[in-house]
């Protein structure tokens, strides 16, 4: 097990199963691989007893939920000239109720050892690269990073770029209008673009990053074209086995207030850490986000501590249990957004 790599990736759920994958085909211009995991998770938390009832008014009971899931990808490359590649990635996500179940990546493009990547289809947009330094935990997700811009994270109609030079990685990315209309007929519109950039200084474990994305919305009820624009700003430093990561966001009409539920500015941090012991990884996160209201006065959009533990029994098999603290004050967003998680998981890479 490569204990560098792990604190670099960060460990736990940043590993992708495409890093363990397969080999199926080779000759001597073309290769095709297969990857994925399968991961059974169970999740303790705090489940509403009712429905269209409002969040305050809310009865919970503590309920075990399966929320298992398996993910395939498919991994394909072919020499098209000397140090350009041909390339197309697939990947689909199944749960145990077939309706969740979604294509999380199928794209295909061109890349160049020498001037980076392009690719048009469902990828990854460009916020990702900064959010993944304090998106490290085995189950539970970024709080801030995780509220980014949908044209900046993984969506379709996009056309992405990506290039590494040196100790310098940029990327940029365009979601396209798109051609999509409600059931009666009125058009809905999600496109922009964002831009990121991350420095490693020398050998020195520091990473520096900053990025920027905006978007417009439109659908039937606000026919104008909404602007939602986030700049983000991250920094971690490694040492051995010891990784420590942060991140800012600052953001303009892209969160919804939770008491009140209107669109609103957003500004938040969040801090990550692990501990790399062996075969063992410990990683902790704590991320706070509020609105920005008139006269000072926010509201607390995410506010929450999460722990976790993972032991890699060798590179294809880990499990791990992780426990989330949230903070929100129930009595203002009720008690199932309020509540606390804990998950046992056992993963399986191929």
């Amino acid at each position: 097990m490569n204990k560098h790599l792990i604190a670099l990736a960060v460990a736990a759920a940043t590993l992708s199963g495409a890093a363990s994958a397969a080999q199926v085909y080779s000759d001597d211009s073309s290769s095709l691989a297969i990857g994925g995991r399968v991961e059974a998770r169970a999740l303790l938390s705090e489940q509403a007893d009712n429905e269209n009832v409002p969040a305050k008014l809310q009865t919970t009971d503590n309920e075990v939920t399966d929320i298992s899931r398996v993910r395939v990808n498919i991994d394909a490359k072919t020499q098209i000239a000397d140090g350009v590649q041909g390339i197309g990635f697939f990947e689909r996500e199944f749960k145990d109720d077939n309706s969740n179940d979604e294509n999380r990546y199928m794209y295909a493009g061109v890349n160049s050892d020498q001037y980076g990547q392009i690719v048009y289809g469902k990828a990854d947009g460009s916020l990702g690269m900064l959010t993944d330094f304090t998106d490290i935990m085995a189950y539970a997700g970024s709080v801030v990073g995780g509220t980014k811009l949908a044209v900046a994270d993984r969506t379709t109609n996009n056309l992405a770029y990506a290039g590494t030079f040196g100790d310098l990685t940029f990327k940029a990315n365009y979601v396209f209008a798109g051609a999509d209309y409600d059931k009666n007929g009125n058009k809905t519109d999600v496109h922009g673009f964002s831009t990121a950039a991350k420095y490693n200084v020398a050998d020195t474990g520091l990473a520096l990053g900053l990025g920027y994305g905006e978007q417009r919305d439109q659908n039937g009820v606000n026919t104008h074209k909404a602007r939602s624009e986030q700049t983000f700003a991250t920094a971690s430093y490694t040492m051995g086995d010891l990784y420590f990561g942060g991140l800012y966001k600052y953001g303009r009409r892209d969160g919804k207030n939770l008491v009140t539920d209107n669109v609103t500015d957003t500004q938040g941090y969040e801090f990550a850490a692990a501990y790399t012991a062996g075969k063992a990884v410990f990683t902790t996160t704590y991320g706070f986000m509020k609105d920005e209201n008139a006269h000072n006065v926010y509201d607390e959009l995410a506010n929450a501590v999460a722990i976790d533990g993972t032991y890699y029994f060798n590179s294809n098999f880990r499990t791990y249990a992780s426990y989330t603290f949230n903070m929100l004050d129930k009595n203002k967003v009720g008690k199932v957004a309020a509540s606390d998680e804990f998950v046992l998981g056992a993963r399986y890479d191929f």
